[in-house]
């Protein structure tokens, strides 16, 4: 099948197209990327999501999911422009959405007991509907609904792609959040471990957006964090965070490291002596200090490490995070032939072909969940764009 994969992560900048062939069964699939594209969001529409996530009114929540939903739609009409292909020759989309709130520790509802939630914008009835495509579309809820987190659920295409038979290695993705896959040599499906070990590029991102009054989005190749200086007792008070030291299974989003750490971490810049780029040099070493921790999570120490993400062009935090690992090497998934900005979008492309043909593709080694699942629900498309 050839099948769209869409993804918009924790930074919310817009939406990833990734156009992939796929062909296999079982867990033995040969993927291939055929083309890739991120369709951004305006300024000022992102900006009304990253304020509703906090502070959400239920009209707005409303509108923002059918919005969403066009905009997921433009992202896959896009790759195909691209591509140079006709809707009828795609087969699927796998849309993941967009992450408005994640709760993946339970909370108790009288008389139903614990619950845990998640939610994803971006209706898939408007993407089938502009695109004529079947689409596939909420990944995450099947799994919770197993007594998992919902996430991460990339590790299951990081076993496909990179798992090796003499190496040991640990898949790295920094988004908004980053997360850790844990890939032992020649191991099988059930060997994965994974979890998001905590912040990547959102407090940066929020930083520099603050810091410059909106005038940049980002730290481009790391340049203000490279004119800075670490504050170390900074450093420590923020790896103190709960967050940090809960063993996984585990997964976390806006809810603990957004607005709220964020407005926290500027408080704390305010000491005296501590320059704006010594505060963003500080939480650029907090991302790569969390990740490098999360080894104690490990059962050993990879051989090597794949980084992708966004995170991956900041050469600075790739700087900060080699000399946090030491010893073991540190390298990208283009050194193993892939495109690390597309992954994400390509692991719901793959989900979205497993699910129609009925094949269970969450962990439970990751997730917590009780048991394998199908995931994600199906809206047929109308063969009509």
């Amino acid at each position: 099948m050839k099948v769209i994969g869409l993804m918009s992560g924790t930074s919310a900048d817009g939406v990833d197209a990734a156009l992939v062939d796929i062909r296999g069964t079982g867990h033995d699939l040969r993927v291939k990327l055929l083309a890739f594209r991120t369709v951004s969001y305006p300024p000022a529409f992102r900006a009304r999501l990253l304020h509703e996530m906090t502070d959400g009114r239920l009209s707005e929540v409303c509108h923002l999911n059918a919005a969403l939903g066009d905009w997921f739609a433009r992202a896959a009409l896009k790759i195909l422009q691209v591509a140079k292909l006709s809707p009828h020759r795609v087969s699927l989309i796998g849309s993941h959405g967009q992450t408005f709130h994640h709760l993946p520790v339970p909370r108790r509802e009288p008389v139903l007991g614990p619950i845990r939630s998640t939610l994803q914008l971006g209706s898939p009835a408007v993407v089938a509907e502009r695109t004529g495509i079947t689409t596939v579309a909420d990944f995450r809820m099947r799994d919770m609904a197993a007594g998992g987190e919902g996430a991460p659920l990339a590790p299951y295409l990081h076993h496909l792609l990179f798992r090796h038979a003499s190496l040991t290695r640990a898949v790295v993705n920094i988004g908004g959040i980053s997360n850790l896959t844990y890939l032992p040599c020649n191991g099988p499906l059930r060997g994965v471990l994974a979890f998001d070990t905590g912040p990547g590029n959102m407090l940066i991102d929020g930083l520099v957006r603050r810091l410059t009054h909106g005038r940049r989005g980002f730290d481009a190749d790391g340049r203000l964090a490279r004119q800075g200086k670490v504050h170390e007792r900074l450093l420590r008070q923020w790896l103190r965070h709960p967050y940090l030291r809960r063993r996984p299974p585990k997964s976390t989003g806006r809810e603990e490291f957004g607005e709220a750490f964020l407005k926290e971490i500027i408080r704390n810049g305010q000491r005296p002596g501590l320059s704006e780029t010594d505060l963003i040099a500080t939480a650029t070493a907090y991302t790569a200090r969390t990740i490098a921790d999360a080894r104690k999570f490990l059962p050993r120490r990879p051989d090597e490490v794949l980084i992708c993400g966004g995170g991956a062009k900041n050469m600075t935090l790739m700087r900060m995070l080699q000399e946090a690992w030491r010893e073991v090497p540190i390298r990208t998934v283009e050194a193993c032939g892939w495109d690390g900005r597309a992954l994400e979008a390509v692991a719901f492309a793959v989900f979205a072909y497993q699910t129609m043909h009925g094949l269970p593709c969450n962990l439970p080694s990751v997730t917590g969940a009780k048991r394998t699942v199908v995931l994600g629900s199906v809206t047929p498309g109308n063969g009509r764009a």
